[in-house]
């Protein structure tokens, strides 16, 4: 894939198969959480991701969650979700990714990202070449500057649309 496209785009995490991420090798995903598992305008995990996140666990997944959050709300989401955090993270630097698959106790390798921004979470697992799965945003409200990325998005994104 270019730099900067997702290698697949849904339109929401409860889309990605647990069982077929397994298949494929994969054995650490590395999870954004606002407007990715948490709607931005709710502050509350969906019991459809919950279920999500435990099927992943079921079928072995190392996960980690990383954001460029710094409010304490995400370190309780973690703790709820009994999952790793790296917080404040500074995506797309690499180092972010690193340390989140060290919590993790995963490899890069057979690591993946998954997250709704291209400018973060895309091209940080760009950067590293892991694999992406991007899905569109929970929620429509959001920071004024990420609003203002997801329109310079389109140009990456142009000619793909959500496939479920």
């Amino acid at each position: 894939m270019a730099f900067g496209r997702p290698d697949e785009f849904l339109t929401c995490v409860e889309q990605i198969d647990a069982k077929d991420l397994a298949a494929r090798g994969f054995t650490t995903a590395l999870i954004d959480i606002d407007n990715t598992l948490v709607p931005r305008d709710t502050h509350e995990i969906p019991a459809s991701v919950v279920a999500w996140i435990e099927s992943l666990k079921a079928e072995g997944l190392r996960i980690c969650l990383i954001t460029n959050n710094w409010h304490k709300e995400v370190l309780k989401y973690a703790e709820y979700l009994e999952l790793p955090i790296v917080h404040a993270s500074w995506k797309p630097v690499p180092i972010a990714f690193l340390r989140a698959i060290k919590k993790a106790g995963g490899s890069r390798r057979s690591a993946l990202v998954i997250g709704d921004q291209v400018f973060t979470d895309v091209f940080g697992a760009d950067f590293l070449r892991m694999y992406s799965i991007l899905v569109l945003p929970q929620a429509s409200k959001d920071l004024t500057h990420t609003l203002m990325l997801r329109r310079l998005e389109r140009f990456f994104l142009r000619g793909m649309t959500p496939t479920r």
